[in-house]
């Protein structure tokens, strides 16, 4: 016994290390990931979602590739030369002449009032298209760069360029100089009283300036109706009618999650909604939760079931033995063509029609967003929803807005806080305003399996453990891309037609991803094209399609709506609202609790 104690006192060499080693492994694979999550997660937090590693990739990529490409230093250098050169002959012919031969072909829409066109501001604003011209062939164009290594690169210089542009400084913005002599200095007074109250609002969560003039439920979202369904994920609104008889089909809508549902119920005059109600449609909406952290772990799957499929039952006890024409705007698009696909799948024909506005079901060309995805970034970003529960407005607002930097970033700050402007803010605007978060799983599936896999296209979508294919829909399609969308091009959009070979009658309309779809007959400077492809007509390619289709005037929303109804069959006394007696009844009106989260 005493040779034990001895032995357990006087360890040998081996057994400490063994004790150093089984201490030392303490950690553990598990520990470890949470430690690499939560570091990427601050980075994160400190860049807004951008991996600087990223960056770092993207430009050693670019000088790598631009240093043994000596061809193309050579035209740089001799277009940096004569780019310098014609600016140089500017400066002193417009002088003398206004109207003098400009170095650069680019126009910039900040920089058309009169008095750029006055020396020396008009060769502040050449000095700057010039730079622009220069970085845009300096950029792109070399061989061997990643493409999405020449975006980025491209992208950041274009920002750069665009922060530092005269028209952001009063120094050298005339119509900052001219303004503030004429009013005495009075417009810097009233934009640093902006640019206080901008300021404490962001510090108090109060909303933006203007946005208090449009309340939900008071001046927008205002058409009548009533919640008939509520779960965990989403409100089912069922709109009252204005016609004594309505289409036998109902329209059922469903917006996307990433913006609030009264998008297509703004003001009156702006309402997708009250304009189908109008023209005797039963409409029906989702109005999705705001998720926050506790909703982390909403998959893509419960959007699909919990919400749309779970609302077309509930439709079709409000209308029973009815098709239904749907209508999927953004990722509530794409949301829809994986309902339908499911739904061909399994043999249920409860769709009658299918209306998408700006969603994509091939991502394989999904635009300027894609500048902000790659595998570096998206692992900054899940590790941030993962630390978080969501991701915030401030991540998605943000990168919307780089894309447009100088009309959503660069331009209101000139007007609001060096000319003294207060905001102009219409519906539109407000709504923009009030934004929603995207919780962990859904959002990180969503760009895993959809941007960046583009499982969906390729047939690997997989709901209820098989995949689901879009070719396998045969109801009409009627697909909307507009011809500015930053978020879904619509030569993406109009990638519907390699997807699927049955009837698609595919419209593009004027304005970007939001103004596009919202513009009704209130708007008649909108323009649209339309055509139909009939089922196992032959593909025609984007530029052949808008080459080819007349430009219409007007609202494409009378062109939709005539469209609805050839594809409804017989007109029918409105529907009860909701169906008490089989347990679904109103339980509050529009336009409900969710929408004010």
């Amino acid at each position: 016994m005493d040779a034990t104690v001895k032995e357990e006192k006087n360890p040998s060499l081996g057994d400490s290390i063994n004790e150093f080693l089984a201490d030392f492994e303490v950690l553990g694979e598990h520990r470890a990931e949470i430690m690499n999550r939560e570091f990427k997660a601050f980075l994160a937090r400190a860049t807004r979602g951008m991996s600087p590693l990223e960056l770092v990739n993207a430009y050693i990529d670019w000088l790598g590739h631009l240093a043994i490409s000596p061809g193309k230093l050579a035209i740089l250098g001799q277009s940096l030369v004569r780019k310098q050169l014609q600016l140089g002959l500017y400066n002193f012919r417009s002088m003398v002449n206004p109207d003098a031969a400009k170095p650069s072909r680019l126009a910039a829409r900040q920089m058309q009032a009169d008095g750029w066109k006055r020396w020396p501001f008009n060769v502040f604003a050449q000095s700057y298209l010039v730079s622009k011209e220069w970085w845009q062939e300096a950029t792109t164009g070399i061989e061997g760069l990643n493409k999405d290594h020449e975006r980025l690169v491209s992208f950041m210089a274009e920002q750069i360029l665009e922060t530092i542009s005269p028209a952001n400084f009063p120094l050298s913005n005339p119509e900052i100089i001219s303004t503030t002599i004429r009013e005495r200095g009075s417009n810097l007074k009233r934009g640093l009283s902006n640019y206080i109250d901008d300021k404490l609002r962001k510090t108090t969560s109060k909303p933006v300036a203007g946005r208090e003039n449009f309340k939900v439920g008071e001046t927008v979202g205002i058409t009548p109706g009533k919640v008939i369904f509520q779960n965990s994920l989403m409100e089912l609104i069922q709109y009252e009618p204005s016609t004594a008889t309505v289409c036998a089909e109902p329209v059922f809508i469903v917006p996307a999650w990433i913006m609030k549902y009264y998008i297509l119920d703004l003001s009156p005059k702006n309402s997708m909604v009250k304009y189908l109600v109008d023209q005797g449609k039963t409409v029906f909406i989702i109005s999705w939760k705001n998720p926050s952290a506790e909703d982390r772990e909403i998959t893509m799957e419960d959007y699909l079931k919990l919400g749309l499929m779970q609302a077309l039952d509930v439709i079709g006890t409000v209308v029973p033995g009815q098709k239904v024409n749907s209508v999927g705007y953004c990722i509530g698009g794409t949301l829809l063509y994986i309902a339908a696909a499911l739904m061909a799948r399994d043999n249920d024909d409860r769709l009658n029609s299918i209306s998408i506005f700006a969603a994509q079901a091939d991502f394989s060309e999904a635009g300027e967003i894609r500048t902000f995805l790659s595998e570096s970034i998206y692992t900054f970003l899940k590790n941030l929803m993962w630390k978080q529960g969501y991701l915030g407005l401030e991540n998605m607002g943000g990168a919307f807005a780089a894309l447009r930097a100088t009309d959503l970033i660069h331009t209101p700050k000139v007007d609001r806080y060096w000319l003294g402007k207060e905001s102009s803010m219409n519906d539109l605007m407000a709504w923009n305003a009030d934004g929603t978060r995207m919780p962990y799983c859904m959002h990180s599936e969503y760009l895993r399996t959809l941007y960046m896999d583009n499982d969906l296209a390729e047939n690997r979508f997989i709901v209820d453990g098989l995949p689901i294919a879009v070719s396998d829909i045969e109801v009409p399609f009627f697909v909307v891309g507009t011809n500015t969308d930053h978020v879904a091009p619509w030569q993406s959009v109009y990638k519907v037609n390699r997807l699927n070979s049955g009837e698609v009658t595919f419209m593009l309309t004027s304005g970007g991803h939001n103004a596009g779809i919202i513009s009704g007959p209130s708007h008649p400077r909108r323009t649209y094209q339309m055509a139909t492809r009939k089922a196992g007509e032959k593909y025609i390619d984007p530029q052949s399609w808008i080459d080819n289709t007349p430009v219409q005037k007007g609202s494409w929303w009378p062109v939709w709506n005539e469209w609805l109804d050839q594809h409804s069959s017989t007109q029918v006394k409105p529907p009860a609202m909701g169906a008490p007696r089989k347990g679904i009844k109103a339980l509050r009106d529009a336009p409900g609790e969710y929408v004010l989260g």
